[in-house]
């Protein structure tokens, strides 16, 4: 009856948003924004960035440092989630049918949240009836992180759960140990949710899908690398950077690169292939030079000039016959 998730690892690239949850908190707390992004390369603005991705490691980074400054305060901070914070993600549950519809989607899309807790589910029978379990087992988490993460996410899961229909599901959180459960009864899969519908969650899995193609393009090592590019892309992406921020050498990285089927060029041509095409994707026309400038050009020249080595590049027939483009002189 429930799907299992969609990630089998908690080690996939993530929206800046759950960074910006976290600092939001931690500011909240006492703990300046730029304290509590020391260490991940983001500076504070970086988070207005709603489409921005960040690493795993940059995340665990703020984590420790909210844990090292607050204490464990996982679970307080689960509890300021609302499915509306998850975007797209959230907005594909609140349109979904019912709550076992809503589930599913969660699952289907479970790499969009910001969790590293990976969730199963299940339906078991119940003193008074049959029960839904959702089980959270963060065995696999660093042990520095893990009470953190493992209270946040529960909560998190609890919490969402409960908005998901008017009086909530009755749903119950237990933590012991490496584990925490959700339960509620069975009868509570069919109900249906108020802002149930067909339109908006057409509308939302597909923005669910466009990320999740993205992102499942590359994993592990690779997927890392390319997020970090994406972040570094304005300044064109120096490899001493990213390899840097990796805490290696340029030659240890183009190592782990080839290893992993790829190259640095390669993954660098890729981001801005895909930036380029969300951006031109855009109802309002974005000047030539404003586009070569975002993807790290010093001049539309170079930007034309350089996309000739994309393959495939998704946004050269749209470029070639826009009307309102201006002419490159000289």
């Amino acid at each position: 009856m429930l799907l299992g998730p969609a990630a089998d690892d908690w080690s996939f690239p993530r929206s800046v948003v759950g960074v910006a949850v976290l600092v939001r908190y931690a500011a909240g707390h006492g703990v300046a924004p730029s304290t509590a992004l020391v260490g991940t390369g983001l500076a504070p603005g970086d988070l207005d960035d709603a489409t921005r991705e960040v690493t795993a490691a940059q995340e665990l980074r703020v984590v420790r440092t909210l844990r090292r400054e607050l204490g464990d305060v996982g679970r307080e901070v689960g509890r300021t989630y609302r499915a509306s914070t998850f975007g797209a993600f959230g907005y594909a549950m609140l349109a979904s049918r019912t709550v076992l519809d809503a589930m599913t989607t969660a699952l289907r899309f479970f790499d969009l949240s910001f969790a590293f807790v990976i969730p199963g589910a299940a339906v078991v029978p119940g003193g008074s009836g049959d029960e839904v379990a959702v089980t959270l087992d963060a065995t696999t988490l660093p042990d520095d992180v893990r009470r953190f993460l493992l209270e946040r996410d529960a909560a998190a899961v609890h919490l969402v759960l409960e908005s998901l229909v008017p009086g909530g599901v009755g749903a119950r959180l237990e933590v012991a140990g490496d584990r925490a459960v959700v339960r509620f009864g069975a009868d509570q899969l069919a109900r249906p949710l108020p802002e149930r519908s067909a339109e908006r969650l057409l509308a939302a899995e597909a923005l669910c899908r466009d990320v999740v193609d993205r992102r499942r393009a590359r994993t592990g090592f690779a997927a890392d690398v390319r997020v970090l590019v994406a972040q570094r892309l304005r300044d064109g992406a120096p490899m001493a950077d990213v390899a840097s921020a990796l805490g290696m050498t340029e030659r240890t990285l183009r190592r782990r690169l080839g290893a992993a089927g790829t190259g640095y060029r390669e993954l660098v041509d890729e981001v801005r292939s895909s930036v380029a095409a969300a951006l031109t994707a855009r109802p309002a026309t974005l000047p030539l030079a404003d586009l070569a400038a975002h993807l790290g050009y010093g001049s539309p020249a170079a930007y034309l000039h350089a996309r000739t080595r994309w393959s495939p590049d998704p946004v050269r027939g749209a470029l070639d016959t826009a009307p309102d483009l201006p002419t490159i002189e000289g």
